[in-house]
């Protein structure tokens, strides 16, 4: 993928420690840096589809582990037992 060039303004103490890192690593200091942005990025996207679609009818409550557990189980069940479900 071709890279474009950009600059950036960078604290002192935070270039120390990446050029640590890249010596460390054996990469570049650019290499970090890039991973870096990356991972920025990817935290601050803004995703088409939510991360869960389902949701689950409860008490309105906070439930146990054990309660967590059998809701999801039986979601689970309703869906492989409804027809037109592979088995």
């Amino acid at each position: 993928m071709p890279m474009k060039r950009t600059n950036v303004y960078a604290d002192p103490e935070d270039l120390a420690i990446i050029k640590e890192a890249a010596k460390r690593r054996g990469v570049s200091e650019a290499e970090i840096i890039r991973q870096g942005i990356h991972l920025a990025a990817m935290a601050n996207r803004a995703w088409d589809e939510p991360l869960f679609s389902r949701t689950f009818e409860g008490p309105g409550r906070t439930l146990t582990k054990g309660e967590v557990r059998d809701v999801v189980a039986d979601a689970v069940r309703g869906e492989i037992d409804s027809p037109g479900t592979a088995t």
